[in-house]
């Protein structure tokens, strides 16, 4: 995919015309930034985009996150014990002192 990410009013209201005249390019829309589908269709939109506003626009190739692919065992169980805690309001390093999940200073640490 491509994400567009706008940073002048003007670049925002060509995005979205963009955007509303290329729904079936659009895979997400978030106001200030798209993504686009990774066609060469997408790619113009993008291209045009930077044509009309140069670096007033930022185009980026993503792809989707695949959590199994990049992310260890031991946080993905984290993630979802934190989310089973009890009280909403705990923060994770409070949940995680003294049990076996990660330590928030290492994961921030830690690339994928």
């Amino acid at each position: 995919m491509l994400l567009v990410v706008t940073h002048t009013a003007a670049a925002r209201t060509t995005l979205r015309n963009v955007c509303r005249s290329h729904e079936e390019t659009v895979v997400q829309r978030f106001g200030r930034a798209a993504l686009l589908a990774a066609t060469e269709w997408g790619a113009f939109v993008a291209c045009r985009l930077r044509a009309k506003h140069g670096t007033a626009v930022q185009v980026e190739q993503t792809e989707p996150f695949n959590e199994f692919r990049l992310v260890d065992e031991e946080v993905r169980e984290a993630a979802r014990a934190y989310e089973r805690r009890e009280t909403a309001s705990t923060p994770y390093t409070k949940f995680a002192a003294g049990q076996r999940y990660p330590d928030p200073e290492t994961m921030r640490g830690e690339e994928l």
